[in-house]
C-alpha cells in the first residue's frame, strides 16, 4: 500500500514534466474538454504511469519494475484505487471534478 501510494505520488510529477504548462497538464487531462477532471478522467490519465512501468504487461508491478528495485507488488486495482482516493483529496470542493487549481494543489 505505501508503495503504491509512494508511486501515486511520483506519477503527477512525472506527468507534470511531460506537459510544459499547467494549462498544458489540465487539457491533456480533460479528455472531453468540458474544462474540468473527472474522477474517470483523472484515473485513465494518471494510469499511464502503472502502464508505462508494467514492463511485462501483466497486471501488476512487480518489485523490479518498482521505482529502487523493491517494495510490494501492486496490482492495477490498488494503483487505481489510490488514484480515486488522491482524486477525492484533491478534490477539496467536493463537486465530483477537479477545477485547474485543485489539480494544481499540493496533496494532502
Amino acid at each position: 500500500m505505501r508503495s503504491a501510494l509512494a508511486l501515486l505520488l511520483l506519477g503527477l510529477p512525472l506527468a507534470a514534466l511531460a506537459q510544459s504548462t499547467a494549462a498544458g497538464l489540465f487539457q491533456a487531462m480533460d479528455s472531453n474538454g468540458d474544462g474540468r477532471i473527472s474522477e474517470a478522467e483523472y484515473v485513465a490519465y494518471m494510469s499511464q504511469g502503472f502502464y508505462r512501468r508494467d514492463l511485462n504487461h501483466d497486471g501488476v508491478l512487480e518489485p523490479e519494475e518498482l521505482p529502487g528495485g523493491r517494495g510490494k507488488p501492486v496490482t492495477l486495482k490498488e494503483w487505481q484505487d489510490n488514484l480515486r482516493r488522491e482524486f477525492h483529496r484533491l478534490d477539496r470542493h467536493h463537486h465530483g471534478y477537479l477545477s485547474p487549481q485543485e489539480l494544481m494543489q499540493p496533496p494532502r
